[in-house]
């Protein structure tokens, strides 16, 4: 799976976890450098606490385009600290 934004790969894995049509990328299959952390976090009902990233690619900044879960429930401990995106993100095969 690929993650683009903004005309750049940023991120790629073939051991993502899908999780309600979410694709979830293990953090180092992210690019360096394109994730900034955010202020913003929201809470799902079974999965725990979000908190979000900021994505920057070439000067340009999508806000609060992805986020992970730190310290999810055991029903959704598959997912702790990989990164699932959204807000225009296109992942694709």
């Amino acid at each position: 799976m690929k993650a683009i934004w903004n005309n750049k790969v940023i991120a790629e894995s073939d051991n993502t976890v899908e999780v309600e049509g979410n694709h979830y990328f293990p953090p180092n299959s992210i690019t360096e450098g394109v994730l900034k952390e955010s202020n913003l976090s929201s809470r799902c009902p079974w999965k725990g606490q979000a908190s979000y990233y900021s994505i920057e690619v070439n000067g340009e900044t999508n806000k609060d385009a992805a986020w992970y879960y730190k310290q999810p429930s055991d029903a959704a401990k598959e997912i702790k600290d990989h990164i699932a995106f959204w807000r225009g993100v296109e992942v694709t095969e």
